[in-house]
């Protein structure tokens, strides 16, 4: 198994860390071409702005589109709002892949940041520990698209649409590898 982290801007290295913790091959991506030998794909928390302005640059956008639409792919954070079909503006370029309507800011500043237990759906034992850094939120989910997780207000923050996978908060700065390990099996799923 080989999943590649795209690493245009944000906590790449630390999704990268961990995927190596669990034994898998796990690979920085940056150009198309990085893509082609690819088992599954990691879109980073960062800035989602600058990571569809960089990814666009890069020539980035059709190739990510395509890979999505056939492979797995898990945006966290930036990378949920970059997989979603609408942010609610024209001018950021997104894949559209995810049929998911995201509040890119939904939480304020970066002062607002927070952390929370939070059940999800397919994970054994405890809450997860999210970690929500100037995060987004899903406000709407076509019928396709199964909510793992939710706030204790009820918003939605972790969902599933088949062999895509979207988390508004940041796994990669916790010690808990269970989300890394529930995307790997998406991965061996599609693999097999």
């Amino acid at each position: 198994m080989k999943i590649g982290v795209l690493a245009l801007q944000g906590a790449f290295i630390e999704h990268i860390k961990m995927l190596r913790q669990l034994g898998v091959e796990a690979v920085e991506a940056r150009l198309p071409q990085q893509l082609a030998d690819l088992d599954g794909l990691i879109i980073p928390g960062g800035e989602s702005t600058t990571i569809g302005k960089l990814a666009a640059t890069y020539g980035l956008i059709e190739p990510l589109r395509r890979f999505a639409k056939t492979k797995p792919t898990w945006g966290t954070c930036a990378g949920m709002i970059f997989l979603a079909k609408d942010i609610g503006i024209d001018e950021q370029p997104i894949l559209g892949a995810m049929d998911i309507t995201v509040d890119r800011n939904a939480f304020g500043r970066q002062i607002d940041s927070f952390e929370t237990d939070l059940p999800i759906a397919g994970l054994a034992g405890e809450p997860f520990h999210a970690v929500f850094i100037r995060a987004p939120v899903v406000t709407a989910v076509e019928p396709q698209v199964d909510v793992l997780g939710r706030l204790a207000d009820g918003r939605i923050v972790a969902v599933r649409q088949g062999r895509l996978l979207a988390t508004a908060f940041h796994p990669e700065l916790t010690g808990d590898l269970r989300l890394h390990s529930y995307f790997c099996a998406i991965v061996e799923l599609t693999m097999a």
